[in-house]
């Protein structure tokens, strides 16, 4: 099997978006076999797990020039490793938060987000309660000082969590000040220029989209209770 240094040769610019949002799920269920000590595993059994096609699964860690073994599969810890490796998750990243409200506040003190490498070191906002506070080991920082701190330490990754009325003019800031690559975790559809990485995770619309389909359940179930 190739191994993680070969995988890291490959662009994740060929990868599809599909792929790479299914790859950390293969990770999540390879480690937790690692730990068991597990060797081997087939595309067959990732995809009795995952509920993913088998040939996807194949097809999808053939882009990382990850082959497994003919009537024997993939090798465990290898396929752990390299996996872990391509999707940037073995390196530390480290990221500023900007608004520590309630969502924010959760986000640092999220220890799982340092397992993917995702480093918050400082936090920063605009409320006089909040500002020159720790939360937990970090500092808060008024909003004003995001661009000497960045320059200082050279982060390049941020994280949008203040209300979606401030979310444009908080990322155009986070542009003069070089960050590189933004997680909006706000509803509001921001617009950075084309070399930004921009990342959208919006929980409301998952909310959205679960309240709806339970309620279409719930109709189909009446409607088959009537007939």
């Amino acid at each position: 099997m190739a191994t993680s240094e070969n995988s890291r040769h490959i662009s994740n610019n060929m990868l599809p978006e599909p792929t790479l949002r299914r790859l950390p799920w293969y990770l999540a269920y390879v480690k937790m076999l690692d730990s068991r000590h597990e060797e081997y595993v087939s595309s067959t059994q990732i995809a009795k797990r995952l509920n993913v096609d088998a040939s996807q699964i194949a097809k999808d860690l053939s882009f990382l020039n990850i082959k497994g073994k003919t009537r024997i599969g993939y090798e465990v810890h290898p396929l752990t490793k390299a996996l872990n490796e391509f999707l940037g998750f073995k390196h530390r990243h480290n990221a500023f938060l900007i608004g520590a409200g309630s969502l924010g506040s959760a986000l640092i003190r999220d220890l799982g987000l340092m397992q993917f490498g995702l480093n918050i070191v400082a936090g920063f906002d605009i409320n006089p309660d909040i500002v020159g506070k720790k939360m937990g080991d970090i500092n808060i920082y008024n909003l004003d000082e995001l661009p000497a701190k960045q320059r200082s330490t050279g982060v390049s990754i941020a994280i949008i969590a203040v209300p979606f009325e401030n979310a444009q003019d908080v990322a155009n800031k986070l542009v003069e000040s070089n960050i590189k690559a933004i997680w909006n975790f706000t509803p509001y559809r921001i617009k950075v220029p084309r070399n930004i990485v921009l990342q959208n995770t919006s929980i409301y619309s998952d909310l959205a989209i679960m309240y709806n389909r339970m309620e279409a359940n719930a109709n189909n179930n009446n409607n088959t209770l009537n007939k």
